[in-house]
């Protein structure tokens, strides 16, 4: 006994039930299958604390179509999720719920009693944005979820560490790196974002201490002055070759500096002299280093004046630069102000401006690991998609700086390296250990944590096992597609990509697929300060997973960013409407129950048809998916299922389902076979409707996600009759849009006459103008014998169609609408020739394509020849 579908589709009923089945049954788990390909997907784990927003909504989407796809095809499928402990933003999350609710820092609790409570906000809010995952429909093998802090995933971070360390990868030193002031942490160049801000170049003059003169150096940022150690100019600087080796005085403190010779400087711009901070300028470093210079750091760890900073102690970085801008004024060394724009460097998380300052942390050397990296991506070993994507990557892998890796944070990875209180050895370990292996003496762990992106980067195989040789390691890496959007490729792309490399001297993926941001309607960036973001949960809750599922891939190409539109939202909804319509009709005439086709010589035109449009586009959907084009082949689903399906071939069969016999029982099954396999075809991209309908119809199987995807199938092809049934389908459009024009309503029938020699096309589709073109008769015969000289005509292929006029129109409106299309006609005509008459076209276009032009001009020439004899023929 079929199942009989509600009348209306209700995503709200039916997502939860279908979702937990799936689960239940273990369809999402993947096991090692000798006789089975593998195919890996391991999520980018979203932050363990987090809420999904519409980004997650297109990631994981793209995913799940992907995995779906494969399994299908027969792949043991395999899809990792889990969650990112993300150090920086969860510490601060759980900060700033302590000081709200309790009035408390971490350093009131102490480390250990902070990270028990940073542990317990995991466990209550940890599990939210993987049950919001579960709410799209993700196919994840949640037997297999990890999180970047598990046993597992922290143990490879410690193997990875000391193996580094022990090759000389990773070292300890004082470097200039990025400094958060609001974070009080570290970051890596990758985290710092810029953004161009108004502001001023202040011009200061440096008088010589003997007297002689002075220079005027110009500066974004006086309140470094303080932490000034020489002036420099360059070499070859005609203007001050003999003022090197002199010494300045240091306005407002009063310290002698020099004046050195460096090639960093670029003597055309400005005066040519630049003052020299080594703590707090990454060039100003380097020179100080060239030159032996002293480097004063001038700013603590919050952005207030140390005590470096003499009467400026303690003041805000602003309010320093302020007053002292204001004493440098009252004092008489500003020259001038001058307004000037310039890119600042801004803290990826919270968006305070950051300070380069000297630290001791610790770095990866990256210069010797990237060489691998860029090797593969030249040889197509790894693949972006698109392409333009891997220009990106090169540039910023061949200049590519040490990463700081050692955050000032309590919640993440702590480095595992332990310092002899007595001896003052510094031990990096896979095991915490207590006394120095040296002396035995009392060690105390480093204070820093490491990086987020330090334990993201080693995802793909950490979550297989490694460092053990794990059976799942060995069958499931390297993956095989990576998706994610296009700003974490150095964050996370590039990086995953070294680990794979030095670790297990293998790419950890074959393709990767970037994808665009969601913005909104108006092409902005969703974000909380404008107000714009739109929750993917409410959107689920209101239309369905399934609709916004098939809203982010539609129209999507890789590495495009797409504009979120609550209408594409609705039209999503109305087409799984449309299907769901479709398919309770389908079921309400259906009284077989195997899914099984009819031998060919039972099928009628419109079987044919149907079935060799499903064939092809079974091979074409295949294709795109292939070619990661998932905006091209939800396209050509939608277009198929509504237009060919739906409004055509569900039409065209109506009439049997009133016959008895044979006709019946092979309309049934055509329409079963179509329908159920391209439920199978959409499964991957709206699979929670294309589960409830396909267990309503004959089936084999359990579900439609462990059912096999179609394959494009030779004795399918019908190609001559989907050629003769496309000529008919035109020629009703033909009339139909006639009609429509003049306003004649569906109900008033008139004979239809069709003049062709191609009676043995036409003739197979009679019954369908009278059923679609609201023909009383369908008369197919050589000329116009017995038609009278003012009918309208239709021009088709092959053929001319004639209505009778006086039982349809008026004669004024209807000559009015066939001057229309001469004119269109002619315009056609002279752009064709106007084509085929520019060399450059006929010597430079693939000769198929000029052909392609002739036989239109062709075309266009013979139907104006029968829109003018329609115009006599009215006119007589």
């Amino acid at each position: 006994m079929l199942k009989e579908l509600p009348k209306t589709y209700d995503p709200q009923t039916v997502e939860d039930r279908i979702y937990k089945n799936w689960v239940e049954k273990g369809y999402f788990h993947t096991q090692i299958d000798e006789n089975k390909k593998p195919f890996t997907i391991v999520i980018p784990p979203p932050n363990v604390t987090g809420q999904l927003h519409m980004g997650h909504a297109l990631d994981e989407t793209f995913q799940d179509i992907i995995i779906r796809t494969k399994r299908m095809q027969g792949y043991a499928a395999l899809w990792v999720p889990g969650t990112d402990h993300a150090g920086i933003a969860t510490q601060i999350k759980v900060e700033e719920n302590l000081r709200k609710e309790e009035g408390l820092t971490r350093y009131d609790l102490g480390r250990e009693k902070f990270l028990d409570r940073v542990w317990a906000w995991k466990e209550q809010y940890g599990s939210r944005i993987i049950s919001q995952i579960k709410k799209l429909g993700c196919s994840c093998d949640w037997e297999r979820e990890r999180f970047t802090m598990d046993e597992g995933c922290s143990k490879a971070v410690r193997e990875v560490f000391v193996n580094l360390y022990e090759k000389g990868l990773i070292y300890q030193g004082t470097r200039i790196i990025n400094w958060c002031p609001s974070c009080i942490t570290a970051l890596s160049d990758a985290e710092v974002e810029y953004a161009e801000q108004p502001g001023n170049f202040w011009h200061i003059k440096y008088p010589f201490s003997d007297g002689s003169g002075e220079v005027v150096i110009a500066t974004t940022r006086p309140e470094t002055l303080l932490g000034d150690t020489a002036v420099a100019v360059h070499p070859e600087d005609e203007r001050y070759k003999d003022k090197v080796g002199k010494t300045l005085i240091l306005p407002l403190v009063g310290r002698e500096i020099p004046l050195i010779a460096d090639e960093y400087v670029d003597k055309e711009f400005g005066t040519g002299c630049v003052k020299i901070t080594p703590a707090h300028d990454p060039n100003d470093f380097e020179v100080g280093k060239r030159h032996g210079l002293e480097e004063i750091r001038i700013l603590n760890d919050d952005a207030t004046v140390s005590k470096e900073g003499g009467k400026y102690a303690g003041l805000d970085r602003y309010e320093a630069r302020k007053q002292l801008v204001a004493d440098l004024e009252e004092q008489g060394f500003l020259v001038k102000i001058e307004e000037h724009n310039h890119n600042v460097g801004q803290c990826y998380r919270c968006g305070t401006t950051v300070e380069p300052i000297t630290s001791k942390q610790w770095f990866v050397k990256m210069e010797p690991l990237a060489k691998d990296a860029i090797r593969v991506v030249e040889d197509k070993t790894v693949e972006f998609i698109p392409d333009r994507f891997s220009k990106t990557y090169m540039h910023w892998m061949e200049n590519v700086k040490d990463w700081c890796i050692s955050r000032q944070l309590w919640w993440g990875h702590r480095i595992p390296a332990f310092y002899c209180a007595d001896c003052g050895e510094t031990t990096v370990s896979k095991e915490d250990i207590t006394a120095c292996p040296k002396c035995g003496g009392k060690v105390k762990q480093d204070e820093d944590v490491l990086d987020t992106w330090f334990s993201s980067a080693l995802w793909p195989f950490s979550t297989l096992g490694w460092p053990e040789k794990t059976a799942d390691l060995d069958y499931f890496y390297p993956t095989s597609v990576l998706v994610t959007g296009y700003d974490i490729i150095f964050f996370w792309v590039a990086r995953m990509i070294v680990s794979g490399l030095e670790h297990l001297n293998e790419a950890p993926f074959k393709h990767i697929y970037i994808h665009g941001l969601v913005r909104d309607s108006r092409g902005r960036k969703m974000s909380k300060s404008l107000g714009n973001g739109i929750d993917p949960l409410e959107i689920v809750e209101k239309y369905g997973a399934d609709a916004l599922r098939f809203t982010l891939a539609t129209g999507n190409s890789p590495g495009n960013d797409m504009r979120f539109y609550i209408e594409r939202v609705e039209a999503s909804r109305n087409f799984a409407n449309k299907i769901w319509n479709a398919s309770r009709f389908v079921l309400m005439n259906l009284d077989i129950e195997e899914n099984v086709l009819p031998e060919s010589d039972k099928l009628s035109i419109e079987d044919k048809w149907i079935l060799s449009r499903y064939n092809k586009l079974a091979r074409e959907v295949t294709d795109n998916l292939e070619k990661y084009e998932l905006g091209i082949a939800v396209s050509k689903l939608y277009d198929f299922i509504w237009d060919e399906f739906c409004d055509w071939y569900i039409e065209l069969v109506k009439p049997r389902f009133f016959e008895k016999g044979e006709s019946n029982k092979t309309a049934q099954q055509v329409l079963t076979y179509v329908l159920s396999n391209t439920l199978k075809l959409l499964h991957p991209f709206m699979p929670f409707i294309t589960e409830e309908i396909w267990q309503a119809l004959p089936h084999d199987g359990e579900s439609i996600m462990i059912s096999k995807f179609p394959v494009y199938n030779e004795e399918l092809d019908f190609s001559d009759a989907e050629k003769d049934m496309t000529v008919i389908m035109e020629a009703i459009k033909g009339v139909r849009n006639v009609r429509n024009e003049m306003n004649v309503p569906p109900s008033k029938k008139t004979k239809l006459y069709i003049v062709t020699d191609d009676e043995a096309v036409y003739s197979q589709g009679k019954v369908f103008f009278e059923k679609l073109a609201s023909a009383s008769e369908a008369i197919v015969q050589k000329d116009k014998s017995g038609i009278s000289d003012n009918a309208v005509s239709v021009v088709a292929q092959g053929a001319e169609l004639f209505l009778p006029v006086d039982e349809l129109v008026d004669k004024e409106k209807e000559l009015e609408r066939l001057n229309k299309e001469k004119a269109k006609l002619e315009s056609e005509i002279k752009r064709v020739e106007g084509k085929l008459s520019n060399k450059g076209f006929t010597d430079k276009a693939p000769a198929n394509v000029v052909e392609e032009e002739r036989q239109k001009g062709e075309k266009y020439k013979e139907m104006l020849e029968k829109v003018m004899k329609s115009i006599d023929a009215l006119c007589q």
